[in-house]
């Protein structure tokens, strides 16, 4: 019988290890029995009967269920694609025949905030893989302290139970100072202030069911005349017809004979601190789940500014961490589950929710391009107006340009987009900037940081070197990294280099470097992928094999990081630096050799100054300082520099 069958028995539901009473007129007691009846009180009865406490975790869960989780495959550090497809959409999406993706994780988000536990069925039945199990259902049994042996789960209101093996459950919880296995319930600090409410709305109810409900009173002047029986009924009997009831002068005002005084003595909200009292246990419960009392009803100093504000917050400060911790659970243990592709990971869908109002979204797109962003058919499409057939095509107003003159006085230049030539020579360094050293730096150091832990992971699992190491994988990664940083380098370099030698930077043609570029990345990237795989191969021949491992990559992330990305930029430099005024200035351009480091190798410090024409190599047989095209012990942490003259 399959596992969730034997859960499909009819059953009562009840929120509790027994069948609890419902009282129908739980509140019509006397105070102190409704104090210590809240304190004794289910979590479940809590829900059910205090507002404040049900308003704060509803508002909560409903706002963490519409998110939706996304789930995402990371290509790169910069890339990644979403996943539309396989056992982990197709379960997250329907968790089962009875539940949607909104309903599992509201349910998931309600416990938590409820029992700080919430616990999932993991089930091998494609059609219904997942099924959240009430907190009060299930009890772990024995183990260590870190997971139980199993699970007891109620299956129905007789008692009987079924045993759950903790590879199919899925457990979620806080922080307890006693207990790794379980969270410790907020609700046991708010039933105090919640039973203190409870005490005075029962107060107010005795007021109001044993009070005298007097709404105002008529006294005449102690010296007034005396009334006779008759004289006072007569009065009473009109003032009941014309201004009590249906009288036909209700709402109007009364005119009193004999020094008559109208005094009203009913009892106000203020008087009975019913706002302030509501009001402290509002922002009591809002405060032990860190949720700001303006965002579930307290408009005591709300505004249309701070509230904006305050929804901004939600998802950051509010939020925030339960989504994490909630992403962290699914990404540990359930997605390995469902989906056995590397770098897979759910996400909550929280942009949408931090991209402002469309106004906002408009300006700021508006800004950052520098133009209108939106075509007239995608406009009326907004408002389900007809396209037009001219309407697919971006208007742009005559006092936006791109790449035209910065001003209407301006005199358009004439001819190609060359300056005029120097009269002089003029030299130019082949140097990027020191961040781009140190963003080389970081882009390697991450990714063997990256490397480590995935083939690491795969070595503690028993597989051979050649099998945990997928060269394959590694090379294509990293030449992916360091092309993008290739195109960053060169084309800074290369518009530095031709304003230098005061030469127009649009002359340059990125086009005309790409396979140069991709070729030199993935020669480099497989040189460094073999440095590793044979510092590996040691490694594991080690007798502390682990230890020497993690030390390859400790190393690697390290000064073999830095010293690649010293060789990387200065490559990348050289070359951008050539090929710019070769494409430039073609032949009257030569280069010259410049040592600039403290400890030059013999072979660069001999040829410091050497100048030769641009196409031509230099005497160590090299184009520019760190060409890809020579020898790693010529190459290897160079740091020397090209200086390029026109004549």
């Amino acid at each position: 019988m399959a596992l969730l069958s034997r859960f499909r028995r009819k059953t009562v539901a009840t929120h509790g290890p027994y069948p609890l009473p419902d009282y129908p007129d739980a509140w019509r007691v006397q105070a102190q029995e409704a104090y210590v009846r809240v304190l004794g009180m289910s979590v479940a009865d809590m829900w059910r009967t205090q507002p404040y406490l049900r308003t704060v975790v509803s508002f909560i869960a409903r706002n963490v269920a519409q998110l939706g989780l996304h789930i995402y495959q990371r290509v790169d550090d910069t890339d990644r694609k979403r996943i539309d497809d396989g056992e982990l959409y197709s379960a997250l999406r329907r968790p089962n025949s009875a539940t949607t993706a909104y309903e599992l994780v509201y349910g998931l988000v309600a416990d938590l905030a409820l029992h700080d536990v919430s616990y999932w069925l993991i089930a091998s039945d494609p059609a219904t893989p997942i099924l959240r199990l009430p907190p009060t259902w299930v009890v772990p049994k024995g183990g260590d302290m870190l997971t139980p042996d199993r699970y007891e789960v109620r299956a129905n209101d007789k008692g009987e139970s079924v045993i759950v093996d903790p590879a199919d459950m899925l457990p979620f919880h806080g922080w307890h100072p006693y207990s790794l296995q379980t969270g410790s319930t907020p609700v046991a600090a708010l039933r105090s202030i919640l039973a203190e409410q409870v005490q005075s709305a029962a107060y107010r109810e005795a007021v109001w069911q044993r009070g005298g409900k007097v709404g105002a009173i008529i006294s005449r002047p102690a010296d007034a005349p005396q009334w006779s029986d008759t004289a006072r009924e007569r009065f009473k009997q009109d003032w009941q017809a014309r201004y009590t009831g249906d009288g036909n002068e209700v709402g109007g005002t009364p005119i009193l004979e004999d020094g008559m005084t109208l005094n009203r003595v009913d009892f106000s909200a203020k008087e009975m601190e019913y706002i302030d009292g509501a009001r402290l246990a509002l922002n009591t419960v809002a405060s032990v789940y860190h949720i700001n009392p303006t965002m579930v009803g307290d408009l005591t100093n709300a505004n249309y500014s701070n509230v904006r504000e305050f929804r901004r917050m939600l998802y950051g400060d509010s939020l925030g961490p339960v989504l994490a911790q909630i992403e962290d659970r699914l990404n540990a243990f359930l997605v390995p589950r469902f989906d056995a592709r590397d770098d897979v990971y759910v996400e909550f869908n929280i942009a949408e929710k931090l991209q402002g109002s469309f106004e906002e979204q408009a300006a700021v797109l508006s800004t950052s391009v520098g133009a209108p962003w939106m075509l007239r058919n995608e406009a009326r499409a907004k408002q389900n107006l007809p396209a037009l057939d001219d309407g697919d095509e971006l208007v742009v107003p005559l006092n936006v340009t791109t790449g035209g003159l910065s001003s209407p006085r301006d005199t358009a230049p004439t001819g190609p987009p060359q300056l005029e030539a120097a009269s002089h020579t003029v030299s130019v360094k082949a140097r990027s900037d020191k961040a781009h050293e140190q963003q080389a730096w970081d882009v390697l150091a991450r990714y063997f940081r990256r490397q480590g832990a995935a083939v690491r992971a795969r070595l503690g699992n028993g597989q051979p070197l050649s099998q945990a190491f997928d060269t394959s994988r590694w090379d294509k990664e990293l030449t992916d990294e360091l092309l993008r940083l290739a195109h960053l380098v060169t084309n800074d370099v290369a518009a530095k280099t031709l304003r230098s030698i005061a030469l127009n930077p649009e002359l340059y043609d990125t086009d005309r470097t790409l396979a140069f570029l991709r070729s030199v990345s993935e020669r480099m990237a497989t040189n460094i992928n073999a440095t590793t795989h044979d510092q590996l191969g040691k490694a594991v021949a080690a007798d502390d094999a682990d230890a020497e491992v993690a030390r390859v990559f400790e190393v690697a992330a390290g000064t073999r990081a830095a010293r690649a990305a010293t060789t990387t930029v200065t490559t990348f430099s050289g070359f951008a630096t050539q090929e710019a005024a070769k494409q430039g200035a073609g032949t009257r351009a030569h280069k010259t050799w410049l040592t600039t480091s403290n400890n030059p190798r013999p072979t660069h410090a001999a040829i410091n100054g050497e100048t030769v024409p641009l196409d031509s190599k230099f005497s160590n047989g090299l184009m520019w300082p760190g060409d890809a095209e020579g020898n790693a012990s010529e190459t290897s942490g160079c740091e020397c520099e090209l200086v390029v003259s026109v004549a």
